[in-house]
């Protein structure tokens, strides 16, 4: 038995769809709400919570493997109920901050629960994807609008990850030998800029999209009020303000673990495009 946490998320419900494909045995998907959850056919739906690792109990009895993104709840709490309930293996969705970034919050975070992870006596694979294309939703109400798309560093390039892939990673990880004690660093196929972003998405709209560069200052006033101003600036470092040679390589991982070149933004954005309609 297989449990899927983040089951309607943007990685846990492309995972789900490839592991059934697979026929990679009982799969259960987590869910605050399982009435209203939409699991590909076979998939148990179980009510929990991150927030509440008490809530996991019934969820977590019986797996063998858990797929977590971290840093969805305390971590420490949750992996300790994988490890009584008899969880033998756990995928972590960690950040390639961890690496590229070890001296900001939320990466030392990452660190913390991969360590966790670590000393927990489960075996593990930790996944270290860079920058979401599913992070452009953000802009998804402004492209509606049709109103003018702001937003900082308009020409860093960075290898931007569809989160399919990182599932596709999960799924080998879960269903394949060799992958436990693994650690593998995600990106996309190319380096990809927010001007390009919109660019994608507005082709795949088939009309312009307005977009305006802006200050470091006049984002993190836009992003401090949702993550705080500590992981604003986070954010914002690794995003054009503190970008190094680690950070903007890109990996063959994806490619080298499934088989499958890595997807481009351009296809997220086609698949997407209802998002911005």
């Amino acid at each position: 038995m297989m449990l899927v946490t983040g089951a309607t998320g943007n990685i846990g419900r492309a995972l789900l769809t490839e592991l059934q494909a697979c026929d990679a045995g009982p799969l259960r998907g987590l869910t605050r709400d399982p009435a209203r959850a939409a699991f590909p056919e076979g998939v148990e739906a179980v009510a929990g919570d991150l927030a509440r690792p008490a809530s996991l109990k019934s969820a977590l009895a019986g797996a063998s493997s858990l797929f977590l993104v971290s840093r969805l709840g305390p971590d420490a709490d949750i992996l300790e109920a994988a490890r009584q309930a008899g969880v033998a293996h756990v995928v972590l969705v960690s950040s390639i901050t961890a690496r590229t970034h070890p001296h900001l919050g939320p990466a030392r975070e990452n660190l913390a629960v991969e360590r966790l992870l670590k000393d927990s006596g489960m075996a593990w694979t930790i996944l270290r994807p860079t920058q979401f294309a599913s992070n452009t939703l953000m802009w998804a109400p402004a492209v509606r609008a049709h109103e003018v798309v702001h937003a900082p560093y308009a020409d860093t390039a960075l290898p931007t990850i569809h989160p399919a892939d990182i599932a596709s990673v999960a799924r080998a990880a879960l269903t394949e030998p060799g992958h436990h004690g693994g650690t593998y660093a995600l990106t996309g196929p190319e380096p990809i800029t927010p001007r390009q972003q919109i660019a994608a998405i507005a082709t795949a709209l088939g009309r312009d999209v307005p977009f305006t560069e802006i200050s470091r200052g006049q984002a993190h006033a836009q992003l401090a009020p949702l993550f705080g101003p500590e992981a604003a600036d986070a954010v914002l470092d690794v995003t054009g303000g503190d970008v190094n040679g680690e950070l903007l390589t890109v990996r063959d991982t994806v490619s080298r673990v499934t088989g499958t070149p890595a997807r481009t933004f351009r296809q997220w954005a086609v698949e997407n495009a209802g998002a911005f309609r």
